[in-house]
């Protein structure tokens, strides 16, 4: 049997924490799912286009590596009826500290009544990537801060190019 993991986010911009959360998935599963959320309320840098090409590009070597399936895909409902429509079992989440920890466990019972058949699992993140978030990411970049030490070189270089624009 197939072990179908699914991991969510908004990756507005993928970071080396959202690669770290990949690395340790794939150890687990046998496919990914990495599922792009669309919110309509917020204004991402990126598009889901763009996001899509970025992850491919960082997450297909690792999930290669390690024999795994990726897929990378789009969603704006609840992450069960994702899970729910890739068949897969399991959701996995990263945890940078107690926040984190508090917050994705009140979803992780909340997904539990909704679907008991799927499974949150929960990654520590590595310490060098346990500060980075893609707010600060993205708050670094627009005030033209060096990021390349929590993204992916091309993820680095878009950004750059992104905020010299604006």
């Amino acid at each position: 049997m197939i072990r179908t993991a699914l991991y969510t986010g908004s990756f507005d911009p993928v970071t080396n924490g959202h690669l770290d959360v990949v690395r340790q998935a794939c150890s687990i599963a046998d496919r990914l799912i990495v599922a792009i959320g669309i919110h309509s309320g917020k204004k991402p840098v990126f598009t889901p286009e763009e996001r899509a090409e970025l992850l491919h590009i960082a997450c297909s070597p690792v999930a290669k590596s390690l024999g795994v399936d990726l897929e990378i895909v789009t969603f704006d409902g609840l992450a069960v009826e994702t899970a729910r429509r890739y068949r897969a079992s399991l959701i996995v989440r990263g945890l940078r500290d107690g926040t984190d920890l508090d917050y994705e466990m009140q979803m992780a019972a909340m997904n539990a009544v909704m679907a008991p058949e799927i499974q949150t699992v929960f990654f520590p993140a590595s310490p060098p990537v346990r500060p980075i978030t893609a707010t600060l990411v993205r708050q670094i970049a627009s005030m033209n801060g060096d990021v390349t030490a929590f993204v992916p070189p091309l993820v680095a270089e878009r950004l750059r190019d992104k905020f010299k624009r604006s």
